[in-house]
This record gives C-alpha cells, sequence and structure tokens, in this order.
C-alpha cells in the first residue's frame, strides 16, 4: 500500500508533540490516513489554473529552502494522475533549487488558491533534465506567448498529497478576477445611469435640454 499524506510527515518527533498536546489519537489512527497517491479532478483543476505555486527543498547541511514559482496559468502540468513537469525559467542564478535536488531529489509543492481559501500539498521526487534532451516534454510545458528563458525541465513524482483546511487564509483576488466580477456591477451602472438619463428628460419642461 502506498504512503499517505500524513505516513510522510508524521516522524517519531512529530507523533511526541501530538501526543503531548493531545491529538495523537486524532492524527495517528487510520481513519484519518486518507489515501493519495493519484490525482483526481479536483486536483487536476486545481493545479491546471495555479500561475504560482511554492517549491520546498532541503540542503546538504539540513537547512530547508524554499521558492515562489510563477508563470502563466497552467505552467505546473499534469501528465497523468501521478506525475507533473514544468519548465524552469532563468531568474536570478543562484540555483539553490536546482542545487538542493543534486543531494536530494525530494521536494514538497504547495499550491494556494486564494479565493478559495484552499490549499494543496504534495510531496514528490524530482527529475532535473536537459530541455534540448526532451523535445516532447519541453513542447508540453513550454507557454504561449509567455517571455522566459526556459533552463531546464523537472519533472515530479507524486508520493502523496493533502488538502488543507480553509483555517487564516484570507481571501486575495487578482486585478483580472476582480475586473471579472465587477464587470456585471459595472453593465448595471451603466444602464442605471441611461434610465436615469431617460427619466430626466421626460420630467424636465420642454426646452430645459
Amino acid at each position: 500500500m502506498a504512503a499517505t499524506f500524513l505516513d510522510i510527515a508524521i516522524t517519531p518527533d512529530v507523533m511526541d508533540v501530538q501526543h503531548e498536546m493531545g491529538s495523537d489519537q486524532l492524527w495517528q489512527t487510520p481513519h484519518s490516513r486518507r489515501q493519495a497517491d493519484r490525482f483526481g479532478a479536483s486536483e487536476e483543476g486545481m493545479i491546471a489554473t495555479r500561475d504560482s505555486f511554492y517549491l520546498a527543498t532541503v540542503s546538504q547541511s539540513g537547512w530547508p529552502y524554499i521558492q515562489h514559482r510563477g508563470g502563466p496559468p497552467g505552467f505546473l502540468r499534469l501528465l497523468d494522475d501521478t506525475t507533473l513537469a514544468m519548465a524552469d525559467f532563468g531568474g536570478n542564478r543562484q540555483y539553490i533549487t536546482t542545487g538542493n535536488l543534486r543531494g536530494s531529489d525530494r521536494a514538497c509543492l504547495f499550491l494556494m488558491d486564494y479565493p478559495r481559501r484552499a490549499r494543496l500539498k504534495i510531496y514528490v521526487t524530482v527529475e532535473v533534465l536537459a530541455a534540448e534532451e526532451q523535445p516532447e516534454l519541453l513542447a508540453l510545458v513550454t507557454p504561449t506567448n509567455y517571455r522566459a528563458r526556459i533552463e531546464r525541465l523537472f519533472r515530479f513524482h507524486l508520493q502523496a498529497f493533502d488538502w488543507n483546511c480553509p483555517q487564516h487564509i484570507t481571501p486575495r483576488y487578482s486585478a483580472q478576477q476582480v475586473a471579472e466580477y465587477s464587470q456585471s456591477l459595472q453593465e448595471r451602472i451603466h444602464e442605471l445611469e441611461q434610465e436615469n438619463q431617460r427619466l430626466q428628460q421626460q420630467l424636465s419642461p420642454k426646452g430645459e435640454f
């Protein structure tokens, strides 16, 4: 049986703290270990609409490192129900994430949907691939009409995922989302302004307009 997210995340030290806080029975019983080793429709929808996510790795010295990754919606591509991929765009040339992955191929992706107050955590192992050696994959993950230099490809192999509760997530909206949500209001305001103008014309004595 494949490991669940909690099987990976809950270590002996974590179990000690859970016991101290009285939550060990809640999180160490079989019913709390949801099997999540294949992406379904909910995960597909979440992944396909993200324009950013966070990628965590661990260095040779044991320090964690988390990096923001961004691109057009869908730049993180679902290849099948256990595999993701993305183009690694050129950036500040520190290469911390890529270097960390040479020491350990384990990583965690953290996806946020602020308007829906949803978060998806994904444990993966990572293949770092030369873009020129993977022409078919490169074509799949290259965004259309997006100016960025692709240095390499990342292919993520799912180990386990988990959805988090919405607590303490402040809803945030992009400028495009605000424009979409307010469009109907703007249209209604325009209709009311036109109606108001017609009523003024009807009520005003002849010759005042």
